[in-house]
């Protein structure tokens, strides 16, 4: 496959971003402030998004999936982002960190009974990887799973865990020490719980700056036994192949911060003709065109950042330092967008109900997940050898 190239997609990316672009701009725009203030899951959209196709894009259609890629998604993910991150990172985290372990890892059985209500968006499924003294570093999981008469009997408690609590989530998949390897390191195994499973407890959701309409929650587990199939993947491998998945979701998250980044610019060139001061438009002073002809640079630089990441994974190359960069970038891109269009606003920037005050808020935690701005940085001076 030849480089992908913004402004000249082939024609069935372009088709879908204009779909998913139309959907975001006259259904999901006009009802986000609303759920925004509420911090109401958008149970609704979601719907919509799955009879869309969006949570299937990057599966077979033998499991009901839409036959495309990965790139797919990213592009519907930005779309998305422009105007409402909360739905944007419900998609990015239902598929990337929910459906997409069961389909790479799961066993033929799991991909029959979970697989297909994930991929149409009809559930939704969490990744419970984060605890208070593990995420980043999988050795400080606490968490343990041992084996007894069958089954497995799941201790521990996990922390920011997206999908987790929504009245459609049908599982989480969690990691946990499954024993001690021969040179003392704990073996972490990957296990499919239910919802609903006696000893799983999905604790109250927490009060967040951003991503307000999107579902985040921690998670205990006192005695919570599920059957000994419900292991996703081979036993000890469970970090190992999620590391594979978080070079995927680094791309995606950058997707969204592109798309967010794009957001603000937009709004910012839509206020700066309307907004008029000693008889002319702000756009008019070059204050603040110049600030929004940066905004625009930023994420025209991001946007390129993430789709040379993309072109290299879908051409079966290595691009862990591709999706590190990507990832930096977009962040550092989305978070100068948001205070300068919360600048170009003025007052207005300052009021929830306003875009770029979403922006705002959301855009912080986009320094911080899928791996923070430090890690991207490890990755990329280790990647250079350093």
């Amino acid at each position: 496959m030849t480089a992908l190239t913004p402004g000249e997609l082939p024609d069935e990316y372009e088709d879908l971003r204009r779909v998913v672009a139309e959907f975001a701009d006259e259904q999901v725009a006009p009802v986000s402030a609303e759920l925004d203030a509420a911090h109401a899951f958008p149970y609704e959209l979601v719907a919509k998004m799955g009879e869309l196709g969006l949570f299937g894009l990057p599966f077979p259609e033998e499991y009901g999936g839409m036959g495309g890629d990965p790139f797919a998604l990213f592009l519907a993910i930005e779309e998305l982002a422009r105007v409402n991150q909360s739905l944007a990172v419900t998609l990015e985290a239902g598929v990337c960190l929910g459906a997409m372990p069961l389909y790479r890892h799961g066993t033929t059985e799991q991909k029959e009974t979970w697989l297909q209500d994930l991929v149409t968006g009809r559930a939704l499924a969490g990744f419970g990887l984060t605890e208070p003294g593990a995420g980043t570093d999988a050795g400080g999981t606490r968490t343990t799973a041992r084996l007894e008469g069958g089954e497995w009997v799941i201790d521990g408690a996990k922390e920011f865990i997206t999908n987790s609590g929504t009245e459609i989530t049908s599982l989480v998949t969690v990691t946990a020490v499954t024993g001690t390897r021969e040179n003392g390191k704990p073996e972490i195994s990957t296990i499919i719980v239910p919802s609903g499973t006696p000893g799983f407890t999905v604790e109250p959701a927490y009060d967040k700056v951003g991503w307000n309409s999107s579902d985040t929650h921690p998670l205990s587990f006192s005695g919570a036994r599920v059957p000994e199939a419900n292991l996703l993947g081979e036993r000890g491998r469970g970090y190992a192949n999620f590391l594979h998945a978080l070079d995927e979701g680094r791309v995606a998250i950058a997707a969204l911060a592109v798309g967010a980044a794009q957001g603000c610019v937009d709004e910012s060139v839509r206020y700066a003709k309307e907004r008029t001061t000693f008889g002319k438009p702000i756009g008019a002073y070059q204050g603040i065109s110049f600030k929004i002809a940066h905004m625009e640079a930023r994420a025209a630089t991001a946007r390129a950042a993430y789709y040379a990441a993309a072109s290299k994974m879908l051409a079966g190359k290595p691009f862990k330092k591709e999706a590190a960069v990507a990832k930096l970038v977009a962040g550092d891109a989305v978070m100068e967008n948001a205070r300068d269009a919360t600048q170009v606003f003025g007052g207005y920037g300052f009021m929830n109900e306003s875009l770029v005050a979403r922006h705002y808020r959301d855009s912080k935690i986009l320094e911080v997940g899928e791996g923070t701005t430090e890690v991207q940085l490890m990755l990329i001076a280790r990647e250079l050898g350093l």
